[in-house]
């Protein structure tokens, strides 16, 4: 048996400006997905209330005062009983007023724990955007995932938020799993988009290191979709979301207008952000920190310390740059350099920005196109280019940042 360090390794960051966005982990689920590289474990045996208090003692030392956003997130947020969402959420009230200066609140919710009633206590509570992951409706692909829910329970869970008044509701979907059609991806996301009509997330399959789909594909029990099905399905998506009327502001998201997850625009868009929980991750200026993925470290050291910071990092200006393109690519309304320069607190002269000739390069390719006047010059992804994001991604991270790989910057999906 190992024991936690009785004290963090590494300083916290300050408390950041009133109006930061504002993050929480909770890392409970019902069983952990068998894709997932986020920091969850099993509820069963753990000491839910304790976590909840945990989180309040952190938030107490480092949360910002009237906060922009708030997310809840997991881990599944929906798992805690309803007392345990009022303690937590009446908590933070009182430490930061987030009731009375944010833009939007939202949580994530799986099927097996969000019904009209779990719908109805985060109203009240005061959160009236839920994110729900349904993810397919094909029971043994959800075993295949690791799920505990029935496909017919992602639909029932999205009945249940909208008969329970949730006007701001969102579902996550997963494409390109082994075996996949279009008949059936286009058939899950019609019966999806009858239910929520506000805005929907579809994240092509990924096989992250250090989970069990990584470790089955591997071994040859697992088979990547072909690209061209891929790309395929990809364009599925876009042309029934946009057949409801939810428009692609992200390369993965779709929403009415006025819908967009506000939270999540300020990460594309490399904005300060503070985390609390075990494994969420800060950004404050140039600084990033996070907090431990283990339970007994998070819960020692704010116990002694009031925070857990395990690590702080601030990379160089070029890895920040090439983050700031990599993220802010992702968005439909592309990037202005300048904006992308200030974000990442970079000194240098706008003329010699590293960033604009892999850009460029990336215009002749056909993969960007741009718009404006050179002093008001704006990047964004061509329909050729919305596919490989990642890859575009790839070139800006390896040319200004050291052949890094693109990671997503909080500890929790981005819708």
């Amino acid at each position: 048996m190992t024991f936690p360090r009785t004290s963090p390794p590494a300083a916290p960051l300050p408390r950041p400006e009133p109006g930061t966005a504002l993050y929480v982990h909770l890392p409970f689920c019902a069983t952990k997905c068998h894709y997932c590289d986020f920091f969850s474990v099993p509820a069963e045996g753990q000491d839910l209330e304790g976590m909840v208090e945990s989180i309040l003692k952190e938030a107490a030392q480092r949360a910002p005062r009237a906060p922009k956003t708030l997310f809840l997130g997991g881990g599944t947020p929906s798992l805690l009983p309803a007392n345990l969402l009022q303690r937590l959420l009446d908590g933070l009230q009182e430490l930061t007023g987030w009731r009375e200066s944010v833009e939007e609140a939202s949580a994530e919710c799986n099927p097996e724990s969000l019904d009209s009633d779990k719908a109805k206590a985060l109203l009240d509570l005061g959160i009236p955007r839920l994110s729900v992951g349904v993810q397919a409706l094909d029971d043994e692909v959800l075993e295949l995932f690791g799920r505990v829910h029935k496909g017919q329970d992602g639909l029932r869970a999205l009945e249940a938020a909208r008969d329970a008044g949730v006007a701001q509701l969102s579902a996550d979907m997963i494409y390109a799993w082994p075996g996949q059609t279009l008949k059936r991806w286009e058939d899950d996301l019609g019966a999806v988009l009858e239910l929520t009509t506000q805005h929907l997330s579809a994240y092509n399959l990924t096989y992250e290191e250090d989970t069990r789909f990584k470790r089955w594909l591997d071994q040859g029990r697992l088979s990547k979709a072909p690209e061209d099905l891929e790309l395929a399905l990809f364009e599925v998506a876009r042309e029934l979301c946009g057949a409801a009327g939810l428009a692609p502001y992200e390369v993965s998201n779709y929403s009415l207008s006025g819908h967009e997850c506000k939270h999540n625009i300020n990460y594309w868009q490399n904005g300060t952000y503070l985390g609390l929980g075990p494994g969420a991750v800060s950004k404050v200026g140039p600084v990033r920190a996070g907090n431990p993925r283990g339970i007994a470290s998070y819960l020692k050291w704010i116990d002694t310390c009031g925070h857990a910071t395990q690590w702080r990092d601030e990379p160089d200006e070029s890895t920040r740059l090439a983050e700031g393109w990599w993220l802010g690519l992702r968005l439909a309304e592309g990037l202005d350099p300048a904006a992308v320069r200030t974000a990442a607190h970079w000194q240098g002269d706008p003329a010699q920005d590293p960033a604009l000739p892999v850009a460029r390069e990336l215009v002749d390719l056909g993969l960007l196109e741009t718009s404006g006047q050179e002093a008001h010059e704006r990047f964004r992804l061509t329909p050729k280019g919305r596919p490989v994001a990642d890859a575009i991604a790839v070139q800006f991270l390896r040319q200004l940042g050291g052949n890094q790989d693109p990671k997503p910057t909080p500890e929790g999906p981005l819708e």
